[in-house]
């Protein structure tokens, strides 16, 4: 791919994220914090996609995602730790709140969610426009 289509990829993906994001934001203020946290996963997860396509990888896998982006983006430090940290979180939450019939998440939970996703939108973002 050209440098411009992996760029106008990118863009495409932070769109995503933000959509993600909002969406997150509308659930939680709905108090349908289920939804809220699986959406506000999206959004770090296609933030996440939105760096990685410029080194002209992707997956669908979304642990193949995680990993690739702390290989070459956390443990060389260009983010930082919390951004592991709250990658984690979310996926795990997400991945609770999608498949255990069991798991409540509470307001103060899915509020937490979507704070990190925002922050690593944000990050990600600031990241970019660096680029």
């Amino acid at each position: 791919m050209l440098k411009e289509e992996l760029t106008d990829l990118s863009k495409a993906r932070i769109t995503h994220a933000e959509d993600c994001l909002r969406e997150a934001k509308l659930l939680l203020d709905a108090e349908e914090y289920k939804g809220a946290a699986n959406r506000a996963y999206y959004a770090a997860f296609h933030s996440l996609r939105a760096v990685l396509i410029l080194d002209e990888f992707d997956s669908k896998k979304h642990s193949g995602i995680i990993a690739k982006f702390r290989e070459n983006y956390l443990k060389t430090e260009l983010f930082s730790k919390e951004i592991s940290d709250y990658i984690s979180s979310l996926f795990r939450v997400r991945s609770a709140s999608d498949y255990d019939d069991f798991y409540i998440i509470s307001k103060d939970e899915a509020k937490s969610q979507v704070e990190k996703a925002e922050v690593i939108l944000e990050k990600v973002k600031l990241f970019l426009s660096k680029q």
